[in-house]
């Protein structure tokens, strides 16, 4: 039997073919267009979320030999906000993708206003750009006619799992899963549904919204002339929930974190909806059954991004590999910091305005040099996080970090990881666990793979890295990033 997993990232769409067993049998992968109208704005064409979706879905299977598919799973770049005619299921806006800070000014008044205590409890998030209802709300106010079309039903809105469902289904089905509902700032977490409070508070109407479910049900029917036959979509998840479901964290206490364009990490809290002090999201890591699961998450907006910039920006490496035997050539002597907050700081500071910033620069610094501070960025910005979970939560002092992306494969950035966090790094031998993590919820409500119990024992360790780093230089290197995060947030 035969399951296929759709994961629409930010930077690109891949799609991979998995055995009953999880196995992968084939993958393919595009890449498509970064829109960038102005500074810390970011957007997506719709359409080229699609089309290299389904693009990449038809070349894994006929990579794999063109096999019965008995059930799909999506797994999505979550927080991206898409709105579209019901009728025409033509897009009115570009998508507003989640690094986007076009809506900080809305933040900071709602924030004067008082309100965020008020939204955290409600939805377990904090008021930032990063989230989708002030993005919805601009979309609405920016577009001629759309708030009274909006309110009038005639147009609907979805995260990209929705909308991806939408043209799968032939506009057949409107739907989200618990997790992406989580990550909108209109979601009660706690009850189960979206808020009326929350709607009334960012100027969503309730009619443009999708109808919940778990993460493991009925999303709908594909139409027959995508796959040769109707196949069901199964399971939903928003990618890092989705990691999370892959690396098998369902126990409380467990803890992964995920190296993708940015980085994040999400501590499984159980039934315990724990708000957190530190600035850090309460969120939805999946919904089974019925049952929900919560969790701390810690998001940076810059991770696998800022070696794109050395790619990209900088053109000091010509693809990202290059980064692991350019960074151990670089001068030991020289303590460069890099702070990437290209689009803002996330957790534990969420500072929308916070633009990068690079410290200790000497006349003998190079493309060496630059490497480095890049890849160690990563690792201090995973260590805010887990200080903050520390300081949250006492299941995670103990907690292992299983990790997972592509940033994974550069050995000496998870060796600093684990040096300067002070805690073993598990990498697992498959590190595609968002699209596994995707393919098991469709296989799990499909009865083609085992419950999650069974799934956990199936986890396997490729590598663990060790702390190797004396404490007081741990300590010092700390308090060196510390430093340079608050003169970033002084600027």
């Amino acid at each position: 039997m035969t399951i296929l997993a759709m994961d629409q990232g930010t930077t690109s769409s891949r799609a991979l073919v998995f055995s009953d067993d999880l196995r992968v049998q084939a993958s393919a992968q595009q890449e498509f267009s970064q829109h960038f109208p102005r500074s810390g704005w970011v957007e997506h064409e719709p359409d080229d979320i699609w089309t290299t979706s389904a693009a990449t879905a038809r070349g894994a299977l006929e990579k794999a030999g063109n096999p019965r598919i008995d059930a799909i799973g999506i797994t999505n770049q979550r927080e991206t906000v898409v709105i579209w005619d019901r009728k025409t299921g033509q897009p009115i806006h570009r998508a507003i993708v989640w690094q986007d800070r076009r809506t900080a000014d809305v933040i900071q008044r709602l924030k004067d206003e008082g309100t965020e205590d008020q939204v955290t409890g409600v939805t377990g998030l904090l008021l930032d750009p990063y989230f989708s209802a002030t993005k919805i709300a601009w979309i609405l106010d920016q577009v001629e006619g759309a708030r009274a079309r909006a309110e009038a039903g005639e147009l609907a809105f979805g995260t990209v799992d929705t909308f991806l469902i939408w043209k799968l289904t032939d506009g057949r089905s409107h739907v989200t899963d618990a997790t992406n509902a989580s990550r909108t700032l209109l979601y009660d977490i706690r009850k189960g549904e979206w808020s009326r409070e929350m709607c009334k508070l960012f100027g969503v109407p309730m009619a443009l919204l999708p109808e919940v479910r778990d993460s493991a049900d009925d999303f709908g029917m594909t139409r027959a002339d995508l796959f040769g036959r109707e196949v069901p979509i199964l399971g939903v998840a928003g990618d890092q929930q989705a990691a999370t479901v892959g690396q098998a964290c369902f126990q409380p206490g467990m803890m992964k974190s995920t190296y993708g364009t940015g980085c994040f990490a999400l501590l499984n809290t159980g039934d315990q909806a724990v708000r957190s002090g530190n600035r850090l999201l309460t969120t939805i890591a999946y919904r089974l059954d019925g049952q929900t699961t919560y969790a701390l998450e810690g998001s940076i907006f810059i991770a696998g991004a800022v070696v794109q910039w050395l790619r990209d920006g900088l053109k000091i490496i010509r693809e990202a590999a290059e980064t692991q035997p350019l960074s151990a050539t670089a001068d030991d002597s020289q303590q460069i910091i890099m702070v990437p907050a290209f689009t803002g700081l996330g957790a534990p500071y969420w500072a929308p305005e916070a633009r990068g910033a690079i410290f200790g620069l000497t006349r003998n610094t190079g493309p060496a040099e630059f490497a480095r501070a890049a890849l160690e960025s990563v690792g201090f910005q995973t260590r805010d996080l887990l200080e903050a979970m520390r300081a949250d939560w006492a299941k995670a002092d103990d907690a292992v970090l299983r990790v997972d992306g592509g940033m994974t494969a550069n050995e000496p950035a998870m060796q600093f990881l684990a040096d300067i966090i002070g805690a073993p790094v598990d990498r697992p031998e498959n590190t595609e666990t968002t699209a596994q993590g995707a393919a098991w919820l469709a296989g799990y409500r499909a009865g083609i793979c085992p419950g999650p119990d069974e799934y956990a024992k199936a986890w396997r360790l490729d590598r663990r890295f060790e702390p190797a780093m004396d404490e007081a230089v741990r300590d010092r290197r700390y308090s060196a990033w510390r430093r340079a995060v608050q003169a970033v947030l002084a600027l």
